[in-house]
C-alpha cells in the first residue's frame, strides 16, 4: 500500500483539532473586551485566528501527504531559505517592529515570524545531519561541534531581532535531539556551563532582561513595571478554584492583564475554568506528546525518528516554558502556548509540525 493512502494517527489529528478549537474559543473570551475597546470589533482576534486555522487545516492535511523523506533531500535548501528570511527581517523597511522586536514580516494587519519557520528548518537539518553522521556523534569534535556551530549562527540571528524566547525553544529542542543521538553526557555538562555563561552575558547586554529576572524573583519590587504581568497572571490563576469563575467571567481580561489572548491565555483559562481547565489543557498536551513520541519510536528509519522526536519535543518544550512563565516559575520569555495562544505564525508552524508527524505515522502503519 502506498504511504500517501495509508491512514495516519487519527487520535493525534483529532486531539490537535480539539485543542485549537478550544484555543479559538478562549481567544474570544480573553480578547473580546480589549478588541471591542480598541477596534470596535469584539471578534477582531478570533476572526484572524479562525482564518489561520482554516488555512492551517488545509496545509496540515497537504503536508501529511508529502513523503517526509523529501525534507531529508531538501534539508540544505530549506535551511538556506530560513537563513535568508532571518537576514531579511533584520533590514529596516522589510522587517516590522512589534513589541520592541524586529522579528516580523508585515502583511496588512497580519504578521509572519521567520524565526517560527526556522524551528522546523533547523529540526529537519539537524535530523538529517544526525542520521547521516551517526557514527561520528561519539566524537565531540567531528560530530557535535559542526552542528552546534550552525545552531549558534541561527541563535545569534534570532537574538539580533531580539527574540530570546524563540531562541531558547529552538536551542533546547535541537540539543535534546543531539542528546538522544548518543553524544557523551559529559559534553552536555560542559555545554550547559558555557550556555549559562552566555545567558549571563545576554542579561548584562540588555538591562530589560535583568529587570525580568528581578521581577521573577520578587515581582513586587516593580509591581507597575517589570513585575506587572506576573502579578496580574497570578491574580487570574488564584481565584480560579476547582471550577473557575465561569466562561467569559474573567476579571483580569478587563485591561488588567496586557493582551491576555497571547502569552498569558493560560491565565484566563485557569481563571474561568479553574483546576478543571488546567487539567484539560495539560491532558491535551500530554496526549499530543505521547502520540507524537509513539510515532518517533515506531518509525523505521533514523531520519524519521529524529524528525518526529524533534517536532514532538519542540511542542512540549514551548508549552512547558509558557506554562512555567504563567505560574511564575521562570522569568517572562515571550513564548506562546502552542495551538492555544493567539498568533498566526505560531499556529501555522504547530499545525505544519503535526502534518509532518502524521505523514511519518503513515509509514509506521
Amino acid at each position: 500500500m502506498n504511504k500517501t493512502t495509508r491512514k495516519f494517527d487519527i487520535i493525534l489529528f483529532g486531539v490537535v483539532l480539539i485543542t485549537i478549537i478550544f484555543g479559538i474559543v478562549m481567544i474570544y473570551s480573553a480578547s473580546s473586551v480589549w478588541a471591542e475597546y480598541k477596534f470596535n470589533d469584539s471578534f477582531k482576534f478570533i476572526k484572524a485566528q479562525g482564518f489561520f486555522f482554516i488555512i492551517g487545516i488545509f496545509i496540515m492535511l497537504f503536508v501529511s501527504k508529502i513523503d517526509y523523506h523529501i525534507y531529508q533531500k531538501k534539508a540544505n535548501v530549506i535551511l538556506l531559505i530560513c537563513f535568508m528570511l532571518l537576514i531579511l527581517v533584520l533590514i529596516p523597511g522589510i522587517g516590522k517592529i512589534r513589541n520592541g522586536s524586529r522579528s516580523w514580516f508585515g502583511i496588512g494587519s497580519l504578521g509572519i515570524q521567520p524565526s517560527e519557520f526556522a524551528k522546523i528548518g533547523l529540526i529537519i537539518f539537524v535530523s538529517k545531519y544526525l542520521a547521516k553522521n551517526q557514527n561520528l556523534m561519539k566524537s565531540v569534535i567531528k560530530g557535535a561541534l559542526p552542528i552546534l556551530g550552525v545552531i549558534a549562527i541561527f541563535f545569534l540571528l534570532i537574538m539580533l531581532e531580539p527574540d530570546f524566547g524563540t531562541g531558547v525553544v529552538i536551542v533546547l529542542t535541537l540539543v535534546s535531539i543531539i542528546f538522544v543521538s548518543g553524544v557523551n553526557i559529559s559534553f552536555f555538562v560542559r555545554i550547559g556551563c558555557v550556555g549559562l555563561l552566555g545567558v549571563v552575558g545576554l542579561v548584562i547586554a540588555a538591562p530589560y532582561r535583568l529587570k525580568r529576572i528581578v521581577s521573577f524573583v520578587n515581582p513586587w519590587t516593580d509591581p507597575l513595571g517589570s513585575g506587572y504581568q506576573i502579578i496580574q497572571s497570578l491574580y487570574a490563576i488564584g481565584p480560579g478554584g476547582l471550577l473557575g469563575q465561569g466562561f467569559m467571567q474573567s476579571r483580569q481580561k478587563h485591561f488588567y492583564l496586557p493582551e491576555p489572548q497571547t502569552d498569558f491565555i493560560f491565565s484566563i483559562i485557569s481563571e474561568e475554568f479553574g483546576f478543571l481547565g488546567v487539567l484539560i489543557v495539560c491532558s491535551l498536551f500530554f496526549i499530543i506528546f505521547y502520540r507524537s513520541l509513539k510515532i518517533s519510536l515506531s518509525c523505521k528509519d533514523l531520519f524519521g525518528k529524529y524528525l518526529a522526536f524533534g517536532l514532538s519535543f519542540g511542542i512540549l518544550i514551548q508549552a512547558s516554558l509558557n506554562l512555567m512563565v504563567v505560574v511564575g516559575l521562570i522569568p517572562v520569555t515571550g513564548v506562546t502556548l502552542p495551538f492555544l495562544s493567539y498568533g498566526g505564525s505560531s499556529l501555522l508552524i504547530s499545525m505544519i509540525s503535526i502534518g509532518i508527524l502524521l505523514n511519518i505515522s503513515r509509514s509506521s502503519n
